[in-house]
């Protein structure tokens, strides 16, 4: 984990995300506590618990956005569930626990990325040797090659002369000069068994009983003919396989996922039962209550089985997010509401923050459509007064349907470029290469929808 102190992580996260301060100040002290932590004496830091996090606030406002940027920020494992496509134990769909093996599986990917960067050189050199093997000629007269009739080469000369051949044939591949000679080599291929049993739900089966599946279906090798080129990255990726410790990858990953794990829980107000609300078998909602208590052992801290060994989730950390507009966060378990500490609330996005967004960040909507613009030869620039324009477009629209904040955007900004991005090629053919986005051209894109009140398309 990258040793980064909570002003730092809150001045990174503001390039790509406008306000929401208080958000953000909660998971930077959140992740310099997990680094803290580490820090102590093993005793002490079994004893320290995560601070997991529940954000409350409308659509759009950033909290999955600063979950993501927070993960790819510190290396973590990171996955985004959501809370509703979870089922009490019982009944069909998936469980609590396959959200620790899905971010095991993560931290396994990662860990194996990291693995074969070290060995990367090796398996280079292993591939281009197998290469020369394969663009080699296998004639007998390799090995008894004649100088004339009734004549041999003494066995020391011919080795030599396949010796010059073979640095020959590798400078070649090294260069790049063979790249699209074709040639046939044999690849392996081991069916997928997550795919193959899917509908059976292999993911909540047992570890072991899942293991013995995978063992009971063999590797199959098939010839495939194919260009240099592609046969190098192939080889690359079997030497590269088979040049890893995949104990020490498996041991790293199981450490990465429990002392750095992010699980970032969103829709967690859809499992929250509105207080008044009847409960009962006859109830849509009846599974509700039973995947908050198979939530709370995991959030809490347990020991979950996998097919690489068992994981504890203590020093997981967990994010959850909600809208909570029918439910509040008090309506979750009172067990459940003591495992997220730290509560922190997003503010609705006003013209203000829009206007921000627009300009701001390194990945605003308006720097990318100048850059995919840009591909096509044109020169695309924003006046000011557009950009309010377009911020003033989305917080109507807010405020007459319903409020999906920053999202809202993405819709008029591509309805503003609609036209511009359909005749693009014919615009840089006719030398109209310089586009001026004013105030007047935004508005007159979206006249009619405004006019008519149908905003029914601004609607994702």
């Amino acid at each position: 984990m990258q040793n980064l102190t909570p002003k730092q992580i809150v001045e990174e996260l503001d390039r790509y995300i406008i306000g929401q301060s208080d958000a953000k100040k909660a998971v930077a002290v959140a992740i310099r506590n997990r680094w803290r932590r580490q820090q102590l004496s093993p005793e002490m830091a079994h004893e320290v618990s995560p601070k997991n996090i529940i954000m409350s606030g409308p659509t759009g406002v950033g909290k999955t956005e600063i979950a993501r940027r927070l993960a790819s920020l510190t290396g973590a494992p990171f996955i985004k569930v959501e809370a509703s496509k979870f089922t009490e134990v019982g009944y069909h769909g998936r469980d609590v626990e396959s959200m620790v093996r899905d971010l095991l599986d993560k931290a396994i990917s990662m860990a194996r990325s990291e693995q074969a960067k070290s060995v990367k050189e090796k398996a280079e050199k292993i591939a281009n040797d197998r290469l020369v093997d394969l663009l080699l000629p296998s004639t007998e007269s390799n090995n008894q090659p004649q100088s004339g009739p009734g004549e041999y080469v003494p066995a020391d000369e011919s080795e030599e002369r396949k010796q010059r051949l073979r640095e020959k044939i590798r400078e070649q591949v090294e260069s790049g000069a063979l790249d699209e000679k074709e040639i046939e080599l044999s690849v392996r291929n081991k069916p997928q068994t997550s795919v193959m049993f899917a509908n059976m739900g292999l993911d909540q089966m047992d570890p072991d009983m899942a293991n013995m599946f995978e063992k009971l279906i063999p590797e199959q090798n098939k010839r495939r003919k194919t260009t240099v080129k592609d046969a190098r990255q192939i080889l690359i990726e079997q030497e590269t396989d088979k040049l890893l410790d995949q104990e020490k990858i498996t041991n790293s990953a199981i450490e990465l996922t429990e002392a750095s794990g992010i699980v970032f829980l969103d829709e967690i107000d859809k499992i929250a039962s509105p207080t008044g609300q009847i409960k009962g078998g006859g109830s849509p909602d009846v599974s509700r209550q039973g995947v908050q208590r198979d939530l709370l052992p995991i959030v809490e801290g347990s020991a979950v089985n996998t097919k690489y060994g068992v994981v504890h989730t203590d020093h997981i950390l967990f994010i959850a997010a909600g809208a909570f507009h029918v439910a509040s966060v008090n309506d979750l378990m009172p067990e459940l509401q003591g495992r997220f500490p730290i509560r922190v609330e997003l503010a609705s996005l006003t013209k203000d923050d829009f206007i921000r967004i627009l300009s701001e960040p390194e990945n605003a909507l308006t720097t990318q459509q100048e850059q995919l613009l840009g591909v096509e030869g044109l020169n695309i620039n924003f006046e000011i007064k557009a950009i309010e324009a377009i911020a003033d477009l989305a917080a109507q629209a807010n405020a007459t349907l319903e409020n999906i904040g920053a999202r809202r955007l993405m819709t008029i900004v591509e309805k503003v470029f609609e036209q511009i991005n359909f005749d693009a090629p014919e615009m840089k053919d006719a030398g109209n290469t310089d586009v001026q986005i004013t105030e007047q051209f935004v508005r007159d894109q979206v006249a009619s929808i405004v006019k008519d009140r149908d905003l029914s398309k601004f609607v994702l």
